[in-house]
């Protein structure tokens, strides 16, 4: 299922650039099709605005990394637009904001910062696109952003779904996950590696953080794996992006990860609390072992909402609503949209 060569799509690269860019024209009646800077937190900041009914409710996309840009998605989620109107944002320290900014402008960054960078957001397409509320969508360390602002401005929202859902690490799950991954596929070097690093995070250097994480990668199988099957196809093919704006992500990506890494590794997750004011749901692939689904569901558990739903993304690992975009739609149309009617 995992691609082993990524040279086909840098081969084919001007020819799935413009294949996207047909699949990604706009030609309805009420349409949207903007992509701008706006002011957050004293900062040009990178959105799109995307949809074929303006009067459609609104979702807000919070992508993950630190600083992994969800924009090169977009033709993957063509489809979602018919349905929703879908803003994504390069967050602070992420692609085309990294891109303007750069690091003294993007400053400090931490994820209270983006939280309050997202409310800020939030507030702005509520007034510019006429909208009580909106639908907020957050996927891996965007997860953990998006809960915060739920947490701070419930009032903004209809629902939250999170996705590849960052939370606790019950009993090690995690660690646990990766050993039997890297048993199960043969990794001697890994395992050693891995057994050397031990479950707690709190003690793993950023070097650490960074192996552990490429040879975690390597180890997804039966499902599509984030960086083959998905980021690099994606990258390459996304039309709204040139050379040297996937470089700007890249840079992106190693200043927003050493900015937040201790953050991350020490996170307390007694910040988000289990109280929500708002439906609350989580869409998780079946078979995650970077952000673990065991560890997701248990999480769901211990959360009060007013309505709460955990649902299965089939055949999936991480970045589950890119590698199965038509399920995730479908779950999103029939428990979610309801409530922004």
């Amino acid at each position: 299922m995992t691609k082993s060569n990524i040279l086909p799509d840098i081969f084919f690269r001007k020819f799935n650039q413009r294949k996207n860019e047909k699949k990604l024209e706009i030609n309805t009646e009420y349409m949207i099709n903007e992509e701008k800077y706006v002011t957050i937190g004293g900062i040009d900041q990178w959105i799109t605005i995307r949809g074929e009914d303006r009067r459609n409710p609104v979702l807000l996309l919070i992508h993950g990394g630190p600083a992994s840009t969800y924009t090169i998605f977009s033709s993957l989620i063509r489809p979602w637009e018919r349905h929703f109107t879908i803003v994504q944002w390069d967050q602070r320290g992420a692609g085309k904001t990294f891109k303007r900014n750069g690091k003294e402008g993007c400053g400090k960054i931490t994820l209270n910062q983006l939280a309050e960078d997202g409310i800020e957001l939030s507030s702005l397409i509520c007034e510019e696109l006429k909208k009580d509320k909106i639908i907020l969508v957050g996927s891996s360390v965007g997860s953990l952003i998006a809960t915060l602002m739920i947490k701070k401005r419930p009032n903004l929202f209809y629902a939250y779904v999170g996705t590849d859902q960052n939370c606790y690490d019950y009993e090690n799950i995690a660690y646990q996950l990766a050993i039997d991954a890297l048993s199960d596929t043969g990794n001697t070097s890994g395992l050693k590696k891995f057994k050397e690093l031990g479950p707690d995070q709190t003690k793993w250097t950023q070097k650490d953080y960074d192996k552990r994480n490429q040879i975690l990668v390597k180890s997804i199988k039966n499902v599509p794996n984030m960086i083959m099957d998905l980021i690099l196809p994606s990258m390459l093919s996304s039309p709204q992006h040139n050379m040297n704006d996937l470089f700007d992500i890249f840079k992106g990506m190693k200043f927003s990860g050493e900015q937040l890494f201790n953050e991350l590794m020490n996170f307390n997750y007694g910040r988000l609390g289990t109280v929500f004011s708002i439906p609350f749901f989580i869409f998780q692939g079946d078979n995650d072992i970077i952000t673990p689904t065991k560890n997701a569901e248990r999480f769901l558990q211990e959360i009060e909402a007013p309505l709460k739903e955990f649902i299965y993304i089939n055949n999936a690992g991480h970045l589950a609503c890119f590698a199965r975009p038509e399920q995730f739609l479908n779950e999103l149309i029939n428990r979610v949209k309801p409530l922004a009617m």
